[in-house]
């Protein structure tokens, strides 16, 4: 028996194991079939580090050594400042959210009906390429309401709790005649409105199709004593007519908030009726001023700018949220299914209510799920660039600009100086390695 084991040993692989005693190959055949992966990781990662590592040493043009000016360069322009509190907003912000609502989502979708359908659902921006989900997420911040899907919703929302203003464009002749003038944005009257005589305010610019639908032809109203009235109406009558008078079908303007100001205090308000008329009563006998506030002429509530400097950052990571979600989703919904239900139901029979069974069981249990989502999320957040480059104007771009951008940006973007974009290569690389380190030690105590 001795001696088969020793005959067993010397023939190595002929009897199923190697020289380990594992089952498989010999190492020599491992090699062999690991050497072109090998070549290709040494040519396309170790290769392309050790080669930026020396660039950042260099200057724009490659022959002059600059020893660490690129690196230092990096941290005194303001720009690049700019792209370094970019990342760390993108860093703090967007991995939480996403594995956040993936949490949310994996969690609600065990209780309902339809679940596969709903992740199917939430998963499918996977499927398009971050180019494509920047185009897409250009056109939902299109300032215009009309294009903009972020925009008409908004506006949608504030037209409920706020009315816009109907006449934007309404202004009084310009003109000596024009018995009103514009003032601050608002528009009163040349003359001051008395008992005696009706106040007539004549609007132009606008076109009569326009007009809010309820709106009627406009009528003179007669004057009383201790009352103050007039008209409102759009001065404009196909075909002809004469300025500053109530012409044939000439509509009136409805719903026009009208002050009465004396003494530069605002006495009474009222709004006009759809034939534009006014009514104000009990007014002594002296001299006003007519006015309509600059809030019947506002422009009417557009929207966010989220194109805009302030606000390119977060609109960014909205489309970045929308994109991974489903990604953190998909794993921790496998989390979950993996979690021993006879713990839930037994602290479930202890009278724990469903927070205290997701704070205290569920969460603990599925925190190293929850770890790979947040490190893979954060590491995705460093390497950004499509989203940004996408999205961002470029009269926007420096404020939303990102590491991996401007490392293209100053290299091959117009910018033509590498050693500088090297340089940047390589401060995302020891960025983006503390996270790797921790993946792969979770890896081993899992081999472990």
């Amino acid at each position: 028996m001795a001696a088969e084991g020793s005959s067993g040993e010397r023939t190595g692989g002929k009897g199923g194991f190697g020289r380990s005693g594992n089952l498989g190959p010999s190492p020599k055949v491992a090699w062999f079939f690991l050497l072109p992966a090998f070549i290709l990781l040494g040519a396309w990662v170790v290769y392309p580090i050790i080669y930026s590592l020396i660039r950042s040493l260099y200057g724009a043009n490659g022959d002059d050594f600059v020893g660490l000016a690129n690196y230092g360069a990096i941290f005194s322009d303001s720009g690049t400042l700019t792209t370094i509190r970019n990342n760390l907003i993108w860093v703090v912000v967007a991995p939480s959210l996403v594995t956040v609502l993936g949490l949310i989502f994996a969690v609600l979708t065990e209780r309902i009906r339809w679940a596969s359908a709903f992740k199917l659902i939430v998963f499918m921006p996977m499927a398009v390429s971050l180019l494509a989900s920047g185009v897409i997420f250009r056109l939902v911040y299109e300032q215009d309401p009309d294009k903009g899907v972020a925009n008409a919703i908004l506006t949608s929302v504030h037209d409920v709790f706020a009315s816009s203003s109907s006449y934007p464009e309404a202004r009084p002749r310009e003109n000596d005649q024009a018995p009103a003038i514009v003032q601050q944005g608002a528009v009163v009257t040349r003359q001051p409105a008395t008992s005696a005589q009706p106040v007539l305010i004549p609007l132009v610019g606008m076109k009569p199709n326009a007009l809010p639908s309820n709106s009627a032809p406009a009528k003179a109203t007669p004057s009383s004593a201790g009352e103050i009235s007039g008209t409102v109406w759009l001065d404009f009558m196909p075909g002809g007519g004469t300025p500053n008078k109530i012409d044939g079908n000439e509509k009136g303007l409805p719903g026009i908030t009208v002050e009465v100001v004396a003494d530069g205090q605002v006495k009474a308000t009222t709004t006009t009726a759809a034939d534009g008329t006014f009514h104000f009563s009990g007014f002594p006998s002296g001299s006003y001023q007519v006015r309509l506030p600059q809030s019947n002429f506002a422009q009417p509530f557009q929207g966010a700018t989220w194109l805009g400097p302030a606000l390119i950052t977060p609109a960014i990571i909205g489309a970045f949220i929308w994109v991974w979600a489903g990604f953190a989703m998909v794993l921790i919904a496998a989390g979950l299914s993996a979690i021993p239900r006879d713990a839930l139901e037994a602290a479930r029979i202890d009278g724990a209510t469903e927070w205290q069974v997701f704070r205290r069981i569920t969460i603990p249990l599925l925190s190293p799920v929850l770890l790979v989502v947040l490190v893979t999320m954060i590491i995705n957040t460093l390497k950004v660039f499509d989203l940004v480059f996408v999205i961002a104007p470029g009269s926007v771009q420096p404020n939303a600009n990102v590491i991996a951008l401007e490392m293209w940006r100053v290299s091959f973007g117009g910018g033509g100086n590498q050693g500088l974009g090297s340089a940047l290569a390589i401060f995302l690389l020891v960025l983006v390695l503390p996270f790797m380190a921790i993946n792969i030690r979770r890896f081993r105590r899992e081999q472990s």
